[in-house]
């Protein structure tokens, strides 16, 4: 989120040359001397649209970067609904995408940063180890939600059945081709290279994967924490543009404390609200699962009752402001209280990240891909955050055994062993009494 202070405010103090200085064996990888090549930032044209640049040429920077961001948002936000509307399939597409280009907007600055382009093989391996953790993490989910399917394809069961040693022997090969590749005079800043392909991977593919498991626990999960950073990132940048006068952090000093506290309690109604629209809807709030009779996603199930509306009392306190004992709600809502505080109190955290790692590198935004905006990355630095909370609460407070997931896996078990567990199970439930009355029924 920008939370604006003033037209000109810009990100300064940036550190002195001298603590970016290597040692001798660095300093002779190239002809630079400091760690970073001793480059200038490189200067940030302007890519507003000649369209907007000509309607708008009348209005001050200020206003003008206030109604392109504002154009370009609800660009993005309309072809968020669009990609909603056409469904699971494709909106693991677009994560796909948007992971391949974050993940080139961070190697790049690398690239530009280290002036790596003479290091043999780096670009070539980066993107193999990119193509090895998405074989790993995809290969993870294709096994585990369309489990049926891959059983039933010979192929597919084999690759399934060997899936993480062959992930592992993939890694092997790019770590062995890099060791091969260290260039005498190059070590360090090879070896520097390395860890930051591996640390993008981290960030970038590891929480794409983990977006992409919260929606097959139903769109709602998908929807509302992203909606919630995404109105979080408005109202912040709404309410520091028009009242902003107290900065909040350093790293990031357009930032105001009046941004960030309006953003909290817009964040937290919009979060309800949205979560009461979209809870009465199947087909944002039943898993999303493969249908292998017609090989395509289905969302149709009995809401279960997180999604049923329920009463709750109201505290006393409360009943005298509002003038109600009692209210009807669903208990998602109050589960989007814990998504939409985090979006707007911790999920800026991950904008001052970026804020900081841009700021390490004398750069403004991560690439131009949006006017305003800067690039995918610098859009989606809050979102893989949330993804990992959302996966985490999930797995803390909501999900719970899931019976058709072990009865497949039971029918993949060998005739004597699906006996003995069935032997077991029997036991078991005549031993609670549950078995008898079964068969008495």
């Amino acid at each position: 989120p920008v939370h604006q202070v003033s037209p000109v405010a810009r990100e300064d103090g940036w550190e002195s040359e001298s603590e970016n200085k290597l040692d001798a064996e660095t300093a002779s990888d190239s002809e630079s001397k400091s760690e970073f090549g001793g480059s200038a930032p490189v200067p940030t044209s302007d890519d507003t649209p000649e369209v907007l640049n000509r309607a708008l040429s009348n209005l001050s920077s200020r206003w003008k970067n206030w109604w392109v961001r504002g154009i370009l948002t609800l660009a993005m936000i309309t072809f968020f609904f669009i990609i909603i509307y056409l469904g699971p399939m494709v909106l693991m597409t677009i994560v796909m995408c948007v992971q391949i280009k974050c993940f080139h907007e961070i190697i790049t600055i690398g690239y530009n940063v280290y002036h790596s382009y003479d290091l043999p093989w780096f670009r070539t391996l980066s993107w193999y180890f990119l193509l090895c953790v998405n074989y790993f993490f995809y290969g993870e989910t294709v096994t585990d939600y369309f489990f049926t399917l891959v059983q039933r394809e010979e192929p597919l069961r084999i690759l399934s059945k060997y899936h993480r040693f062959i992930s592992f022997a993939l890694y092997l090969t790019g770590f062995c081709m890099f060791v091969l590749s260290l260039v005498k005079k190059h070590y360090r800043l090879q070896f520097y290279m390395f860890g930051w392909t591996h640390v993008t991977l981290l960030i970038v593919v590891t929480q794409s994967h983990l977006i992409i498991h919260n929606l097959f626990e139903g769109m709602i999960w998908f929807i509302v924490p992203i909606s919630c950073v995404i109105c979080n990132d408005i109202m912040a940048y709404m309410f520091g543009f028009f009242f902003g006068r107290t900065p909040l952090i350093k790293l990031s000093p357009k930032k105001t404390w009046e941004g960030f506290i309006g953003g909290f309690f817009a964040t937290v109604l919009f979060g309800l609200l949205l979560s009461y629209v979209m809870s009465g809807y199947r087909c944002f709030t039943c898993p999303v699962e493969f249908n292998n009779d017609t090989n395509s996603f289905t969302v149709d199930c009995e809401p279960s009752e997180l999604f049923q509306l329920q009463e709750y009392n109201i505290p006393l306190v409360l009943q005298s402001v509002v003038g109600w004992k009692t209210v009807r709600m669903y208990p998602f809502q109050i589960h989007s209280i814990a998504l939409s505080t985090f979006a707007s109190l911790i999920g800026p955290f991950g904008g001052f990240f970026a804020s900081g790692f841009k700021r390490a590198f004398k750069i403004k935004d991560f690439a131009n891909t949006i006017p305003g905006h800067g690039g995918i990355m610098d859009r989606f630095d809050c979102q893989y955050l949330m993804a990992t909370f959302v996966n985490v609460y999930i797995a803390s407070f909501i999900r719970g055994p899931n019976p058709s997931k072990l009865i497949q896996q039971f029918l993949t078990l060998r005739p004597d062993q699906q006996l003995h567990i069935f032997n077991t199970l029997k036991a078991h439930l005549v031993d609670k009494g549950m078995l008898g009355s079964l068969e008495d029924a």
